[in-house]
């Protein structure tokens, strides 16, 4: 083929190809690309916080410091290992620094504390951030207790009134039997004390008068018992009014000169009579506290102390708390525990309400009293 016809031929060609370009079947469009479903970005997996009352999550069990604080820790620490024993639950024992301290503590963890707190600290915890009350302390029988001023036995104070411009001693102004009653009570008489010394405890008041520090100070009171073991008094006949003198609130006169520690020094006796005050509670150290140190005074019934629960506390295991400390009250570890006489001196324990400690809101009113 000679080169004309060469060349008319791939002229053909490119003509040809050009034509079926613009007519033939459609370029093929490429795919959409498939949607890829969006992958969530993970996210750290957050554990589940501790269950209330596990070992990681312990149950805080509070106690005011009204007595040694290690008594505390070692009859808490027995009573903790009850109610472990009874519900597998795990209970940590704290002594806060003060009454204060321990409302606070109530009111900054609702949810996983249960406290041993007097009338005054429960009505103002209560009013504070809801902290609900459980049980009232029984002491032998009796659903109340009482101030007691004492004072040196060769003291020359006879009555309330000789008080004014005296030396207090007393062991923390959160106290209902140490600070706030009698503090009620002098008010309304017009008397003002002098110097107001904070000694730390009910034992630590004892002592500053047994010591001679404070011309008088302010501690629990309770009724002692006769030789036969029951109250030289009961509750009804302080309710009827018969109880009207001081010395039927204190053991009999010719006893006091025998008082003294008995065998192992557990408890203070006079003549048969036991002493279940605040003196008793340095018998060890002074155990001729009775012959050193009278009752002046006896204050307006006071209810009896508290356990309580934070305002957010887990109903289901506060109930088996709850069943748990009745069974725990009817066993010996219980005198070892709170039921000591160095302890709280509870002997029992019963359901309580609210409106019990109306009384002592009353009380905190009336003087305009705050945790601060």
């Amino acid at each position: 083929m000679n080169k004309r016809n060469l060349f008319v031929l791939l002229t053909l060609m490119v003509t040809v190809a050009m034509v079926l370009s613009a007519c033939g079947t459609p370029a093929t469009e490429a795919p959409a690309p498939t949607a890829v479903p969006a992958t969530a970005v993970p996210t750290a997996t957050e554990e589940p916080a501790p269950a209330i009352g596990s070992p990681e999550h312990p149950i805080k069990v509070l106690f005011v410091p009204s007595v040694d604080a290690n008594i505390i820790v070692t009859g808490g620490e027995v009573m903790a290992a009850a109610l472990n024993e009874a519900t597998g639950l795990t209970f940590e024992v704290t002594v806060p620094t003060s009454y204060a301290a321990t409302i606070e503590e109530m009111c900054a963890s609702p949810e996983d504390t249960m406290a041993f707190i007097p009338g005054l600290g429960y009505a103002i915890a209560s009013q504070r951030c809801g902290v609900d009350v459980s049980f009232k302390a029984i002491r032998f029988g009796y659903p109340v207790y009482w101030a007691e001023y004492i004072v040196a036995r060769d003291s020359e104070f006879q009555t309330l009134a000789d008080l004014e411009g005296a030396t207090w001693g007393f062991g923390d102004q959160g106290s209902t039997s140490g600070y706030m009653v009698p503090f009620v009570e002098l008010t309304e008489a017009g008397i003002t004390p002098g110097e107001q010394v904070q000694t730390g405890g009910h034992n630590q008041t004892v002592t500053a008068v047994y010591n001679g520090e404070v011309d008088f100070g302010t501690v629990f009171y309770s009724v002692p018992l006769n030789p036969e073991g029951a109250p030289i008094f009961t509750y009804d006949e302080y309710l009827a009014g018969n109880i009207t003198s001081l010395e039927q609130y204190e053991v009999p006169a010719e006893s006091i000169a025998n008082c003294a520690p008995n065998e192992d020094a557990s408890r203070l006796f006079c003549d048969g009579y036991r002493v279940l005050d605040a003196r008793a509670n340095i018998r060890t150290e002074a155990p001729d506290v009775m012959q050193k140190v009278r009752i002046l005074a006896i204050s307006q019934a006071i209810p009896n102390d508290t356990l309580s629960f934070g305002p957010e506390f887990p109903a289901d295991v506060r109930a088996q708390i709850e069943s748990a400390l009745v069974a725990f009250a009817e066993t010996d570890a219980w005198d070892t525990s709170i039921g000591s006489a160095d302890f709280y001196g509870w002997s029992g324990i019963a359901p309580a309400t609210d409106a019990e400690y109306d009384i002592v809101r009353a009380m905190v009113a009336a003087t305009g009293y705050t945790i601060e």
